[in-house]
């Protein structure tokens, strides 16, 4: 069976950029299998790129190949590539932090960069385009890979996996009941805030659901949220919009509103600014 294809991108579906791509890949083998990761990531956010692939890849066939187009810089030097990961799986996408995640967790065995007399496309007159290679090198490319056109060997040049672009990733503070962390990335559909804390580490901390948790957040240093929550197993533990602490789908410790937003309601964000406290 020929591999799937699953895109994520940050172009929306506003305009023709995704039906472009996947005219590309049907055009190389009509035969392929093309599924949506998500084309909602922030644009121009490589970091959530990133967390989004480690979110879900692991529950895809080996042999999957994942096309991941967030490119602030396309037409620049930065590098296109394909990564293979030490457990199985493929990713064609810039170098430009997307594999951050990937590489830290699961470990990219080899990386190449597409050679592009050879694997991009050509005879539809965008032969002079430099702005979108989802379409001109990324997805022709994912599809010669995944119809059999190309082996792995023929994408390009492979360049050493130390060479790869990554963002900093930072870990939790752990003490005995106390923990800081920041607030890695959003739940955008439903306000909810994901931490880097795990659940292991929080439990080690003397954690445990049921607990009341004094809990802050911090902007630049900036006290922006101080309330005691319940730390709790599921949403509907608790009472109807009052804010929880939970363990999300990737065993992390994460913040929500029952029923509600958190992030609306609190107007709280993420990234490295945004820092966590957790005290018993």
């Amino acid at each position: 069976m020929k591999p799937i294809l699953v895109f994520q991108t940050d172009f929306t579906y506003k305009e023709g950029a995704v039906a472009a791509m996947y005219g590309v890949v049907k055009s190389v083998d009509r035969s392929l299998e093309i599924i949506d990761g998500t084309h909602e990531i922030p644009k121009f956010d490589t970091w959530s790129a990133s967390y989004r692939l480690r979110q879900y890849m692991k529950f895809w066939p080996k042999g999957t190949i994942f096309v991941s187009v967030v490119d602030p810089g396309v037409g620049t030097k930065r590098r296109a590539s394909v990564a293979k990961t030490k457990d199985g799986y493929y990713i064609v996408t810039p170098d430009n932090g997307s594999l951050t995640h990937i590489k830290r967790t699961v470990g990219i065995e080899e990386i190449r960069e597409i050679d592009e007399n050879k694997n991009r496309l050509r005879g539809k007159g965008t032969e002079g385009v430099s702005i979108f290679h989802g379409r001109d090198l990324f997805g022709y490319c994912a599809a010669r890979l995944a119809s059999g056109i190309i082996s792995f060997e023929e994408v390009g040049p492979s360049y050493p996996v130390e060479e790869i672009v990554e963002h900093p990733i930072y870990q939790a503070n752990i003490e005995n009941h106390h923990v800081e962390g920041i607030l890695e990335i959003s739940d955008p559909n439903f306000g909810n805030l994901w931490t880097n804390i795990n659940l292991k580490d929080f439990n080690k901390a003397g954690f445990s659901y049921g607990d009341i948790i004094s809990t802050k957040i911090y902007c630049k240093d900036k006290l922006v949220f101080n309330e005691n929550i319940l730390f709790q197993a599921a949403f509907g533990d608790g009472e109807k919009g009052k804010p929880i602490i939970y363990n999300n789908e990737l065993m992390k410790i994460g913040l929500a509103v029952n029923m509600g937003s958190f992030t609306e309601e609190f107007s709280v964000g993420f990234g490295p600014e945004w820092k966590v406290i957790f005290t018993k």
